[in-house]
């Protein structure tokens, strides 16, 4: 990117938000502090409006605004991509605010660049897996808890512990949301608990927005799942795969921990990490006359305490 783009979007990036650190900048654009720093300069030279405060950031002053922005085709065919996206992932009232949304983006582009969109429009669809849980429009509380999470409002549960195989009541302060595995997690203080817990929209049959507001004391999403996942002790698994069984094995790969494959002649050698070897070894099971165990040995007794019971329990029928 050349300096005089750097430089439009680094304004963009200004009226995006309040406050823009000068590290987020830094970062964004893969320059350094002094870059920015100088970036900025030029910008309050051409007659921008910067406030900069120490250990805070910049921010344009109040009432100031870019003029009516044009997008690329490829930004503008990288909105109408997402939005397919937010309609399978989300729920109705996010999905037709972020389809609203579009449609202002859709009347600022030129019209060679609205054709192109419309010529894509019915091009790309987004399909569900089976495993993926159908959530009824009202039972879909991702609006309800974004808006809790900018405002801080406690929210009250009524959740299905699966586990315990009972409906629970709790007030939580949540932190944030991510999707994984088809399934979006809530991740929030409980109070009920006292301590962080993990919450699938599948299973919340109830959610309501209390009136009461939380403190700013909780860590922030990011850092939550890096000490998370850092956390899981993963083993590093690798099985041949004869070529014919191969493509059998389809997307439930990624299921259990795919790293990478190497096609050879008559095999795929394949690398996993997995954080439950048991888990992995009676899925191995459903292959295994066409597969070889090449490490751990763990894994490999694993799938044979799985057979000697399986043969075992057919024996004493």
């Amino acid at each position: 990117m050349n300096r005089i783009d750097r430089l439009s979007a680094i304004l963009i990036q200004l009226q995006s938000r309040r406050t823009v650190r000068a590290q987020d900048i830094a970062e964004r654009f893969e320059i350094s502090l002094r870059t920015v720093y100088r970036d900025i300069r030029s910008l309050e030279e051409a007659g921008i409006p910067i406030i900069g405060e120490a250990g805070v950031g910049y921010s344009l002053t109040d009432g100031y605004r870019l003029p009516p922005i044009m997008f690329t085709r490829e930004e503008a065919t990288a909105f109408i991509t997402a939005e397919k996206l937010v309609i399978g992932l989300t729920d109705t009232a996010n999905s037709n605010s972020y389809s609203s949304a579009l449609y202002k983006i859709r009347a600022v582009l030129k019209s060679a660049d609205k054709d192109h969109l419309e010529n894509l429009d019915d091009k790309i669809e987004f399909l569900k897996s089976s495993h993926t849980p159908e959530l009824r429009a009202d039972k879909n509380p991702l609006q309800t808890i974004l808006n809790a999470i900018a405002v801080r409002n406690v929210l009250q549960l009524n959740y299905f512990a699966y586990y315990r195989q009972e409906h629970t009541l709790r007030q939580i302060e949540p932190v944030g949301v991510f999707y994984l595995d088809n399934y979006w997690h809530l991740i929030a203080y409980c109070r009920e608990r006292k301590a962080y817990r993990d919450f699938r929209f599948d299973r919340i049959t109830e959610i309501t927005t209390l009136s009461e507001l939380y403190p700013d004391r909780h860590p922030s999403l990011k850092s939550y799942l890096h000490d998370m996942f850092r956390e899981v002790k993963l083993v590093e698994v690798t099985i041949k795969v004869d070529k014919n069984a191969y493509p059998y094995l389809g997307q439930q790969k990624y299921y259990h921990g795919f790293v990478s494959e190497n096609h050879l002649p008559d095999c795929v050698e394949m690398q996993f990490l997995t954080n439950s070897i048991e888990g992995f070894a009676r899925w191995f099971i459903t292959f295994a006359d066409h597969a070889f165990v090449l490490q751990p040995e763990v894994l490999l007794d694993q799938v044979k305490n799985i057979f000697s019971g399986i043969e075992k329990n057919l024996v004493s029928r």
